[in-house]
């Protein structure tokens, strides 16, 4: 039986023990950041929320060139130097006590983060074949949720204590996490720089289809501040169920992914599969939207049961939408480019984090009812559409690689502007199975 925490020896579990070293540092991280930066550093809260929706649109931008340098400079040595610079970015957080420095070290830490993402895409990508890619990305999900988890019960302990040193520990910790993250990685083989083929203007933007993905997939990524926000405010603000439950779920929500992520992406091998559990997701959730829909003016545990079958509902869909993203993320992408088109696919988590809050808090609290059915619909809408656009996109990438091929066999005698014959690299089709 396939354990869904510790994939096989090798470079797999490698990669898995790095993400569980910096992820128990963010999960400490992420309950005790804004409380660190309101009463120690002693910035406003509105400030706060400027300074990090500057540095998560930072991030966002810099994800395609630090993606591509990964391509052009190896995987392998990029992600381990953005793993020390996050690591670097946390500790400086230590000595912020303004806020341009705060704003400054958050664009380090938002741009560093968003780097290391595409880069270790790119390191998977070198290192998996094809088609076990998406098995791995669920193993190291369920590794990430079970990392939070711990990091969060460690954050939890420096918030009870309450103190400027417990809060220090925290981010001490975490830049540690990345430093052992970069060394983790260090122990995996470097997969070589690829023979990246020259493109003109925006790179990644010009490739219409893959550009239509990503945003099909921003929309569905609004599930993410539906759980950390979108649900806690419902529940607080238009349900009489107890507060307590917000934890409650969210822990629910946890455990299920660490325990079943694996199982649910394990079909997930091709083009076809991907989109078809897309699909499911998109009327998943819509089935969950309506669900939490009815919690609204029922007695508390009525509306407390009610939220749980709500949230079940969602932890499916969300595995669903993950497994089939992740293939295409990577599937689509051309050989020679994946941490550019990673770079600008993992945007969609940055839009989706910063949008999200201001749309899902007028849909749902201002909204109601109507709100939850119209973002069902919305993710529904997206869910359908990406199944057409990500055919589009593989009979673009099929031809551009036939192209290519083409390019590279037939006219061997042929020489640049400058005198000089071409590299001939091998051709890699890369239409993913359907």
């Amino acid at each position: 039986m396939t354990n869904p925490l510790v994939p096989p020896a090798g470079p797999r579990r490698v990669l898995a023990l790095a993400q569980l070293a910096n992820s128990v540092g963010d999960g400490a991280y992420y309950v005790t950041s804004a409380l660190y930066f309101t009463h120690v550093v002693g910035l406003a809260p509105a400030r706060v929320g400027l300074g990090l929706t500057l540095a998560w649109a930072v991030g966002s931008l810099v994800g395609v060139p630090l993606g591509r340098l990964a391509d052009r400079r190896g995987p392998r040595g990029t992600a381990v130097l953005l793993a020390l610079a996050t690591g670097l970015a946390v500790a400086s957080f230590l000595v912020v006590r303004g806020f341009v420095p705060f704003v400054a070290a958050a664009c380090a830490y938002a741009a560093a983060q968003s780097g290391l993402a595409a880069a270790r895409q790119a390191l998977l990508a070198g290192l998996v074949p094809a088609g076990e890619r998406t098995g791995l990305l669920a193993h190291l999900q369920s590794t990430l949720n079970a990392g939070l988890a711990v990091g969060a019960g460690l954050g939890g302990l420096a918030l009870h204590a309450g103190t400027r040193a417990a809060y220090a520990g925290v981010f001490a910790l975490d830049a540690v996490s990345f430093l052992l993250c970069a060394a983790l990685l260090l122990r995996l083989p470097s997969p070589p720089a690829a023979g990246v083929r020259r493109r003109h203007g925006t790179g990644v933007l010009r490739d219409r289809p893959y550009v239509l993905v990503t945003l099909l997939n921003t929309v569905l990524l609004l599930r993410m501040p539906l759980l950390s926000l979108g649900v806690p405010l419902w529940i607080t603000e238009r349900t009489s169920a107890p507060a307590w439950l917000v934890s409650a779920l969210f822990v629910l929500n946890t455990g299920a992914v660490m325990l079943f992520q694996v199982r649910m992406a394990r079909g997930v091998t091709g083009l076809a599969p991907a989109t078809r559990a897309i699909r499911r997701s998109g009327l998943v959730m819509l089935a969950s939207c309506a669900v939490f829909a009815l919690s609204s003016g029922t007695p508390p545990w009525v509306a407390a049961g009610i939220l749980v079958a709500g949230a079940v509902l969602q932890v499916v869909a969300e595995m669903q939408q993950s497994a089939g993203s992740w293939h295409l993320g990577l599937g689509l992408a051309p050989a020679d480019r994946v941490g550019e088109y990673q770079g600008f696919f993992g945007t969609g988590v940055t839009v989706a984090r910063t949008m999200g809050p201001l749309v899902l808090t007028a849909l749902l609290v201002g909204w109601g009812t109507p709100g939850w059915l119209l973002l069902g619909v919305l993710m529904l809408g997206a869910s359908y559409g990406t199944g057409p656009a990500a055919r589009w996109a593989a009979t673009r990438r099929a031809a551009e690689d036939m192209a290519h091929g083409r390019a590279e066999d037939g006219d061997s005698g042929s020489v640049d502007v400058a005198g000089n014959r071409p590299v001939r690299r091998p051709s890699k089709a890369r239409l993913p199975a359907t």
